[in-house]
């Protein structure tokens, strides 16, 4: 299958690299010029808990206009910058092409559809931690599963035929016919450990070895649950914080991708996260204190950032 990654990062590099690991014809796509000369140059390393893994049948641009139509898109640019990103791939798109989000926070897939076509999208969700540690190297840091739906609901042949390859590569992965409830699922972990990790410093296990970082997840994931409800939305788990609190125990190594955002001085996702509750609630008219504090306190990091560094 060729397939084009939008936004090489930690976790675009994982799904890159195992695709094309398993023999697929992979193009990553980012920005970042010395990251995409160094995949180009010496391939990708990917290390893992027991190994080093190092893919070299990868290719990287600096922009979708140096490839074709392909017939997979995953996108893992920031949610922040969707809309710009699927304008300027739009040319990687031919009649049959899906573009699969695997992206964090809501508005993703409406963006997308705006811009791709309703009947190109694909919605999921990974359960995968990756950290990027310098051009062309990033950290495996959690395993998880990755789920996928048509946002119809049901099970189309391409959406099983999707699911066999990701498995046949070595990604776990499964279909779900609830797509906004998946969505959501993965949003409330997102609230739960994020933001929570980008104002400690913490590590995602270390945020549920203290009571006062837990009950403030517990806090923040109430709070989105209540918005959910209100929306009619059913989760794909039975209970979101005994779902969160596993998700941040399995990848208890990783540093989530806020905390990364916040340590190299990077725009974070907060708005379309916790920021997301915070303006539903608002809409909605339920109470979220925990999760407007927290948007709050990144918002300021990010206002701050050149302060921080002694600037005037």
């Amino acid at each position: 299958m060729k397939i084009a990654i939008l936004g090489a990062g930690a976790m675009g590099c994982l799904y890159g690299g195992t695709l094309a690991e398993a023999g697929h014809e992979v193009v990553l796509i980012d920005v970042w010029k010395e990251h995409v000369e160094a995949l180009n140059t010496s391939g990708l390393q990917i290390e893992e808990p027991d190994r080093i893994r190092r893919i070299e049948n990868i290719r990287a641009v600096t922009h979708p206009s140096e490839t074709g139509a392909v017939e997979l898109v995953i996108v893992f640019v920031k949610a922040t910058l969707t809309e710009q990103a699927a304008r300027e791939a739009f040319c990687l798109v031919g009649e049959e092409t899906m573009v699969l989000t695997l992206q964090n926070g809501l508005g993703n897939v409406e963006k997308l559809n705006s811009v791709m076509g309703l009947s190109h999208v694909i919605a999921g969700t990974t359960g995968h931690g990756s950290t990027l540690l310098g051009p062309g190297r990033i950290r495996h840091a959690g395993t998880g599963e990755t789920v996928i739906g048509e946002q119809s609901g049901g099970r189309s042949e391409r959406i099983a035929a999707l699911a066999s390859t990701f498995n046949h590569a070595g990604i776990a992965t499964k279909i779900s016919e609830n797509v906004m409830g998946l969505i959501w699922t993965k949003l409330i972990v997102n609230v739960g450990i994020n933001a929570l990790t980008a104002v400690t410093g913490m590590r995602n296990g270390q945020l549920v070895d203290y009571p006062e970082t837990e009950s403030l997840m517990r806090a923040a994931i109430d709070e989105a649950c209540a918005v959910a409800r209100s929306k009619g939305i059913c989760f794909e788990v039975a209970d979101p914080f005994e779902h969160t609190r596993n998700i941040a125990k399995k990848t208890a190594e990783n540093r989530s991708s806020m905390l990364q955002d916040v340590m190299a001085k990077r725009r974070t996702e907060i708005s379309v996260i916790n920021g997301a509750i915070v303006e539903l609630g608002e809409k909605l008219g339920i109470a979220v204190p925990v999760n407007a504090v927290l948007t709050k306190l990144i918002t300021v990091r990010e206002k701050t950032y050149n302060l921080s560094d002694g600037a005037a």
